[in-house]
Order: C-alpha cells, then sequence, then structure tokens
C-alpha cells in the first residue's frame, strides 16, 4: 500500500511539473521524451567511438529538438479570444456557448487546439481543434450544454494549446474570457392555482395599475361631457368647448389592476436542498400565473427584497440560496404567498395572505393556525398537481 501512495505521489508530482512546463513554457510529449533520449544515446556513442557521422546525428536531433521547443509558443502569439454573450435558458434547456478565435498576427496558425472549462456542474471541459487560421481570420465555435439546474454559473478560463509543426513539445497558454451562464428554474404551466384564484376575487385590494392615467394633460382621454359646478379647470377641453359654445370637460381612463400580490419565498430560513429547489420553481410558477391573471405581483426574497419585472424575478430565483442573510424586512401591508419551511412563520402572516409549507422533521406532528389558509407541500407528490389543487 505504501508502495502504490508512493507512486500516486510521484505520478502527482510529474503532472503537475508537466502543467506548469507547458502553462509557461513548453512539455516534451511522447515523441519529444523519445528525441531526446536518441539524441542523447547518439551523442554518448560519438564521445566512445569518436565517429563524425554520430556527432552529426546528435546535433541534428538536438537541432530539430531546439526548434520544436520554440515554435509552439511562437504559434500561441497574436492570437485574441472573445466570448459572445450567452442568452439565459431554464432549467432543462441547451447553453448555447460560443468562442471567437481571432488570428491577429500576420503568419497563419495551424494545429490548434481550443479547450473551455465550464463550471462542473455544467459537464467536463469542451476541446476542438482549429487545423489552420489564416492572418485577419475569425474562427467561431458553437457548442451546446444541458443545464439541468438552475443557477448562476460564471467562469473565466479558455486555453490554446499546441504542437505545432513538429509534435515535440506542447504549448499552452490561457485567456481570461469572462463568462456568465444564467439558467432560469423551471416554471410549472399552471392552468389555475386556487391561492392566486381566490386572492384575485377579493374586490378589497385592488390596486392602480402601473399604466394609470395621469392628471392633466398626460392622462387618456376617455370622453367628454358638459362641466358640472365643482369640476376642476384644468380638464376643461378649450378647443371643443368653442365649437359647442359650452364648457365640455375631459373624462379620464382610469386603469385598474386586480389583487396586489407578494410571492415570499423565505430563503433565509433553513432548507433541505430538494424542498428549495421546490420552493423556487413554485415562486417562478406562480409568479407567472398571476401575471397572466393581471395582478399586480411582486417577488420577495431575503437577499434581493421586492422585486418586479419577468427578467429581474427570475434571475434572482437563479442565483437564490437557502439560509441568506436578510437586510430586508418582509412586507406586512400587501396580502402575500408566503413559502417557508418554518410552521411558526405562517402564524404572523399579513392579513389575506397564504402559505405553502415544506414540513420540516421538527413540525412533523404540528399544523398551522386554523385562521391562516395555505397548503402543505408533499414531497412525493407532483407539485404541479399541488399547485392546481
Amino acid at each position: 500500500m505504501r508502495l502504490g501512495i508512493k507512486r500516486f505521489g510521484i505520478r502527482r508530482l510529474g503532472a503537475t511539473l508537466a502543467n506548469r512546463l507547458e502553462t509557461r513554457w513548453v512539455a516534451p510529449s511522447y515523441g519529444g521524451w523519445v528525441a531526446l533520449g536518441l539524441a542523447l544515446f547518439f551523442f554518448g556513442a560519438a564521445t566512445n567511438t569518436m565517429a563524425g557521422w554520430l556527432y552529426a546525428t546528435s546535433g541534428l536531433m538536438g537541432a530539430l529538438l531546439v526548434l520544436g521547443a520554440l515554435l509552439p509558443g511562437r504559434s500561441l502569439r497574436a492570437l485574441a479570444v472573445r466570448r459572445m454573450p450567452i442568452e439565459p435558458v431554464s432549467a432543462g434547456d441547451a447553453l448555447n456557448l460560443e468562442l471567437a478565435v481571432e488570428n491577429t498576427g500576420r503568419q497563419a496558425k495551424t494545429l490548434l487546439q481550443v479547450c473551455d472549462r465550464p463550471p462542473p456542474e455544467l459537464g467536463p471541459a469542451e476541446t476542438t481543434v482549429i487545423e489552420s487560421l489564416a492572418p485577419g481570420q475569425t474562427y467561431r465555435w458553437v457548442y451546446s450544454r444541458t443545464a439541468d439546474r438552475r443557477g448562476v454559473y460564471r467562469w473565466d478560463g479558455v486555453d490554446l494549446r499546441t504542437a505545432t509543426p513538429l509534435g515535440l513539445f506542447w504549448g499552452r497558454r490561457s485567456h481570461l474570457v469572462n463568462a456568465s451562464a444564467v439558467v432560469y428554474p423551471t416554471v410549472l404551466p399552471l392552468s389555475q392555482c386556487p391561492l392566486i384564484d381566490e386572492m384575485g376575487q377579493d374586490p378589497s385590494h385592488t390596486t392602480e395599475s402601473q399604466r394609470r392615467a395621469q392628471m392633466a394633460t398626460e392622462g387618456v382621454t376617455r370622453t367628454l361631457r358638459p362641466y358640472r359646478w365643482g369640476d376642476p379647470t384644468r380638464l376643461i377641453h378649450w378647443r371643443t368647448s368653442a365649437r359647442y359654445g359650452e364648457l365640455r370637460l375631459r373624462e379620464l381612463e382610469r386603469f385598474t389592476g386586480g389583487q396586489e400580490v407578494v410571492i415570499v419565498l423565505d430563503s433565509a430560513a433553513l432548507w433541505q436542498p430538494d424542498a428549495f429547489e421546490q420552493a423556487v420553481i413554485a415562486s417562478a410558477s406562480l409568479y407567472a400565473y398571476a401575471l397572466r391573471q393581471s395582478m399586480t405581483v411582486s417577488l420577495w426574497t431575503a437577499g434581493t427584497g421586492s422585486l418586479r419585472g419577468d427578467r429581474l424575478v427570475l434571475e434572482a430565483l437563479a442565483a437564490v440560496q437557502p439560509g441568506e442573510p436578510s437586510p430586508n424586512h418582509p412586507p406586512t401591508q400587501s396580502p402575500c404567498i408566503w413559502l417557508t419551511p418554518s410552521l411558526q412563520r405562517c402564524n404572523s402572516l399579513p392579513p389575506q395572505s397564504r402559505w405553502l409549507l415544506w414540513r420540516d422533521a421538527d413540525s412533523s406532528g404540528s399544523h398551522p393556525d386554523e385562521s391562516t389558509t395555505g397548503r402543505i407541500i408533499q414531497p412525493d407528490k407532483p407539485l404541479l398537481v399541488q399547485l392546481q389543487q
């Protein structure tokens, strides 16, 4: 066993040394080690026999080794690497990654190996080979990866590697090319959701839409009517009044939205990993469903506070993690749908609120306050079915 550990340590030391040589200068390939051994053999034989052809052979092989060690480094110069913007995708979709390698020098580059190293969550490193790259030419490389899990993935390393032209030594240079890939959580296609539908039927919490008509001349005129005593004079339409010979007043359109609701993801609590992923998917699905119902909806998490807008909400849900610090206070004025693993948090919600509870082991025998309305999510049942029941 000790012998195996020593061999493993020697191999690891050799791999580390070869990696440093390859990134800072060049590292011999298998053919390079063979050529170096033959050159030393012929030189030793020439020293013993004093034969001139052996000296010539060893000198020729030494020249080839020097040439093979110098050219890879020169081939890796005058190369620029750019990364195209990565479009966000949803979990389970294909993530398209595109790189552009440009030859900014005056000489053609041949037999280049390009290696992109995304995070392990997106799979192993991807490699391609460029056979020839003329001066001023740009090679575009596109490959895809399936993003199985939501998240924000960042990496910055692209390696260019070559052993041209003799294949005796490998040279590798790293280029700093920042990458950021956003994978949104899955949005379930809810056809109905009683938790939100019941809140939308409550007329006591309707709110004016963000598109509501402004007073004065910025409003949208719905109709014109005769002026009545006490009406504001700034709404008089003078051109129409002059035409009819009496004062005419503009009635402005008033846009109202439905129920105002806040989707609250209790990300400051301690979650089980699978339960938290389900809660993130539920948050995205409820937010999308509320928008389709023309409701005024926002998302709240412990790290971001209140957010509105499809892109902002999905990016926040892609990056949110359980147990994050909470510099923001939860909403207390508007009705909310509270997604939490903590039973105690379900008993202190604003009026007309609802809750979704992922029960933890400590609260398996307890029940929420009967004065509140919600649902306990069962981990062994489909989430889509439970949200629609």
